[in-house]
């Protein structure tokens, strides 16, 4: 975080095929070493294999499955008096759609299953009905603000 002014925000491209920026920004913090074909290859055969699972529209469903992944409070570390005290906060948007897609893109790629394809599309419908590793990482978040909300007054 730089210690003058703001960071200028970088507009991301709309993806190819369903053309909004919340798919483009999910297949790039997916790819590795710079395979973008590859990652397209793997995300979008995963929203095929979710299409008559759960939602008709696998786009659709892969929003509601972001958007329930999205933690409205986290907690931040705050020195106060030589005592670390964890502070609930809100999260801001922008955190609030990376937090949720790095926790899905994590939980995806520590699954059981044989290919990433369909990790993450396992990943996704259980995002999507409200279970799965994901969305228990988001509970966990919430629970832990929670607990800490007596030290609410230290926030700055």
């Amino acid at each position: 975080m730089p210690r003058k002014g703001l960071i200028a925000h970088r507009e991301v491209k709309a993806d190819p095929v369903y053309h909004t920026q919340l798919v483009q920004k999910f297949i790039n913090c997916m790819m590795w070493d710079g395979k973008k074909s590859t990652t397209e290859k793997i995300f979008y055969d995963a929203l095929e294999k979710t299409r008559g699972k759960g939602d008709d529209d696998p786009l659709r469903l892969f929003k509601k499955a972001v958007e329930n992944v999205k933690p409205l409070m986290e907690v931040k570390t705050r020195r106060v008096g030589g005592a670390n005290y964890q502070i609930p906060i809100e999260v801001s948007q922008d955190r609030r759609t990376s937090l949720s897609i790095r926790w899905i893109i994590t939980a995806a790629r520590k699954r059981g299953e044989k290919g990433m394809t369909d990790r993450l599309a396992g990943e996704l419908l259980d995002a999507f009905n409200n279970r799965g590793t994901a969305v228990k990482k988001k509970e966990d978040t919430h629970r832990m603000a929670e607990a800490n909300r007596a030290f609410a007054h230290y926030r700055w």
